[in-house]
């Protein structure tokens, strides 16, 4: 990655597979990327677009596949080899990532704030995750906690701290439902027991990859702010406006250092 002026520019991105692996037989059914691939640390966007944003701050960065919701890129952060790819809605491709050798991920997501303080623009790095999601429960019961890997969250604190960027440690929600009618009241209730901010995705990632031996974090980009229209917001985040934008920025950077200052 190269720095001008105080900003980060983006390398090009290569958009043919030049992988010393071939694409066969042993490669995953969904992610569609083989065993051997050799990259230990990923990077989890949940949409494809921000997958190839996050790319073009990789060295060598080029395109492996794009299969369903599954878009991913290799490429290289201060010479260590480092995998993006988008996840859609939900968290079940942590399983794939673990089959094919990746032994630590971070989530790079969207929230909307249930707290006051916590502003639009703001990362969220979260440190465990309430599990009103559905995806889970086919993992552990309720009474299995969803927590992030302490190193790991510690070194995106760290890499956070670094970049000058504003965010907050704490709880996130993660549920399956954005439009849900009765959503303003749940989220006034997770408010008021402390809950920073609530996303779709970060408890399946960290009770799949606890269970499955992948450590894991999860960093939220607030497009949201407390008590406004999330749907709504998250497309004004997929456009790249201002704020939003920016935290985007910050939260890959971030991911990118922490993964390759373990």
């Amino acid at each position: 990655m190269k720095k001008s002026g105080g900003r980060y520019t983006r390398y090009k991105v290569s958009y043919s597979w030049e992988g010393d692996c071939e694409m066969g037989e042993n490669k995953m059914p969904h992610i569609q990327l083989p065993e051997n691939l050799g990259i230990r640390y990923a990077v989890l966007p949940g949409d494809p677009a921000r997958a190839e944003r996050a790319a073009g701050y990789l060295k060598d960065a080029k395109l492996l596949t794009f299969n369903r919701e599954y878009k991913s890129y290799s490429g290289f952060w201060n010479g260590v080899p480092v995998l993006v790819m988008s996840t859609g809605m939900g968290g079940p491709s942590v399983e794939e990532l673990q089959k094919i050798g990746v032994e630590a991920a971070v989530r790079i997501g969207s929230c909307g704030a249930l707290q006051p303080e916590v502003r639009v623009g703001d990362l969220v790095m979260v440190e465990a995750a309430v599990r009103d999601e559905g995806t889970s429960l086919g993992y552990a019961p309720l009474s299995y906690p969803a927590v992030a890997d302490h190193r790991l969250l510690t070194a995106c604190e760290e890499s956070a701290k670094e970049a000058g960027c504003r965010f907050h440690t704490g709880i996130a929600r993660s549920h399956d439902c954005l439009y849900r009618d009765d959503n303003p009241v749940i989220y006034e209730e997770w408010a008021k027991k402390g809950v920073l901010a609530s996303d779709m995705e970060t408890a399946a990632l960290f009770v799949v990859g606890r269970i499955r031996g992948m450590r894991t974090a999860s960093i939220l980009n607030v497009v949201a702010a407390c008590k406004g229209n999330v749907a709504e917001n998250i497309g004004r985040y997929v456009d790249g406006e201002t704020l939003t934008a920016q935290g985007e920025e910050y939260e890959i950077l971030t991911a990118f250092a922490a993964l390759t200052r373990q």
